[in-house]
This record gives structure tokens, sequence and C-alpha cells, in this order.
């Protein structure tokens, strides 16, 4: 998985809101999946002393969500964590790790908003145009829109509405907890970004895909990597570029 060079990395707050806003008009909200064997789950984990980061990506079969593969990457941050622009802190050191997996996911559901962002350019939108697959934003807080509900039972969703237009759902995965709020990416439509959410949530509030990477990348920060993959082989710390 090759991404694109959209744009440099090395920028200010200022100079990344206007690359949202440049990019925002490629976004595409059109269904691109024929078949989904293999889905992608992401997530990073910052060190609490130091500008230490884990990313970890994590394949599982679908629909059976068996793990496939898993790949991470170590490094550091120099970008400020900043709500609404955290693609700029997080996406090099996820991509250093999508670059080494060797099953070529067909989808990637990602901790973080889609287009339920101030610009219409969460982490998952802006990961997808840069890797040209089709991604999921799966978020555990609101960060923009309004709903009202969703009902208490599992499978129960909301609509999120920002500046007059649907861009989430808030989502009940499991009965009597808090929903999750799930959004587009890029080149799949909320509809069916809903229905595999469901999908992937047989047990957990969170998509098996992301809490699998979550606790991988927790793993790492802790410093004891066992590798769960089943054939998985040694994997070395990357150092974050850029």
């Amino acid at each position: 998985m090759e991404p694109k060079e959209l744009h440099p990395w090395n920028v200010t707050p200022k100079e990344a809101v206007e690359i949202q806003r440049q990019l925002q008009p490629l976004v595409s909200l059109r269904n691109r999946l024929k078949r989904i064997r293999y889905i992608a789950g992401t997530d990073v984990s910052s060190s609490l002393t130091d500008d230490r980061v884990w990313a970890g990506v994590v394949v599982v079969e679908y629909p059976g969500l068996e793990l496939v593969e898993e790949r991470w990457a170590a490094g550091k941050v120099s970008f400020p964590y900043i709500p609404g622009l955290l693609s700029f802190r997080e996406i090099p050191i996820l991509i250093s790790a999508l670059t080494k997996l060797k099953t070529m996911p067909d989808l990637i559901l990602c901790d973080g908003q889609g287009i339920a962002h101030p610009r219409g350019m969460g982490l998952a939108t802006h990961l997808g145009l840069l890797v040209e697959c089709p991604t999921i934003g799966c978020a555990k807080s609101r960060l923009v829109g309004t709903y009202s509900g969703p009902a208490e039972k599992k499978g129960a969703s909301a609509e999120m509405v920002h500046s007059g237009k649907v861009v989430g759902v808030a989502a009940r995965t499991r009965e009597g907890v808090k929903p999750i709020f799930i959004s587009p990416g890029n080149r799949i439509t909320l509809k069916e970004s809903l229905n595999i959410v469901l999908r992937c949530c047989p047990r957990y509030r969170v998509p098996e895909p992301i809490r699998m990477a979550h606790v991988l990348v927790n793993r790492l920060r802790a410093g004891n990597y066992v590798s769960a993959a089943p054939s998985a082989s040694a994997l070395s710390p990357a150092a974050l570029s850029g």
C-alpha cells in the first residue's frame, strides 16, 4: 500500500486547516466496494511522558473477523494535539505501518472521524484520500453534529446533522452502552458504513478490527509486544519521517 503525496506534512496548524479545505472536494461518498474479503483496523497510542507514538494496523478476514496479519510502527511526532487536526499528528506514523502490510485490505476502519468533522476532513477521510482505499471513521466521541437518540437496543442509530447535512450516525453497538459515532471516510456511503461497522461489533462497543489494533498499540507502549498473528514475522520499529 503506497500513499499518494498530496501535500507536505511539516506544516503549521493554520497551513493544515488550509490543506483540509483544499482536499475536501476530492472526497467521494459513493460506494466503491464490490467485495469485502479483508478489513483493516487502525489505532495510534501516544506516550504520556514524551513525543513517542505507536501505530498499529490489524487485518481481519470478513465477515468472520479472524486475525490475518498485524503490523506496527513506532516513532516521534512534532505536530501538536489539536482537535480537528488529528490526521496531521497520526497519519504519518499510520502510513509507516500500513506500508508494511502483505495482505491488502479492501476497507480500513479508523479510530477517528470521517466526514463528521468541521471541514469534512477527519482522519479516516484524509487517510482514504492518501491510500485510495475505502475508509470509515469510528469515533468514541462526537466532534460535530447534533442527534436525538439512538434507542437503547443494539443496532439502533440516529442521524448526526452538521450545517444542515447528515454527516454520520450515532450507533448503539451494545444494548445499554454509549453509542459510537460512525461517518464515511472516502469511497463509501453512510448506509454501507453503518451496516459494516455493526457487523464488526459482535461483542464489544468498538468494532473488532479497531479493538484489536488498540490492544496491539497498548502492548507496544507497555513494551511487552507479543504477536497474536497466526504467521507473523518479527517486526522492527520504524522511525517516523516527515
